[in-house]
């Protein structure tokens, strides 16, 4: 199949930006990404109740449980993270609860709480960074 230089172009470039902006050494990088997913995901799933559609709605849910699940509480340090990590693991703990919940009752209300939620601790997150580098 033929495809144009000026796509396979644009191709290239989205494979390099994508590359280069997901650096799996830079943790806080790392981090930084999860939560902005988590994030993103309970803004889809808000638009998906709002729409009534049901399928977009369980999808946006279930990709923000899994990010917390599989990639933000997996990462905790818990032996040199003290209260911060085992405080961390229980507030994931409960958005995952409470994220469940909210896909059964189709309760927007609960997704702004979580979204909220992590909309902090995704801010709290960034500017640990910009004092860390002097921003």
């Amino acid at each position: 199949m033929y495809t144009s230089p000026h796509s396979r172009a644009a191709s290239a470039y989205k494979r390099v930006n994508v590359e280069t902006s997901f650096n799996p050494d830079d943790k806080h990088h790392v981090v930084s990404l999860l939560l902005d997913g988590v994030v993103q995901s309970l803004t889809e799933a808000r638009g998906a109740m709002q729409r009534g559609d049901v399928v977009a709605r369980v999808k946006a849910i279930g990709k923000a449980v899994r990010i917390i699940e599989e990639g933000l509480k997996p990462g905790l340090d818990k032996q040199d993270g003290g209260d911060l990590a085992q405080n961390l693991e229980g507030l994931y703990g409960y958005c995952t609860m409470r994220l469940a919940l909210a896909n059964a009752r189709n309760d927007e209300s609960i997704v702004e709480e979580v979204g909220r939620l992590m909309a902090d601790i995704a801010s709290a997150w960034k500017e640990i960074k910009n004092e860390a580098s002097g921003a």
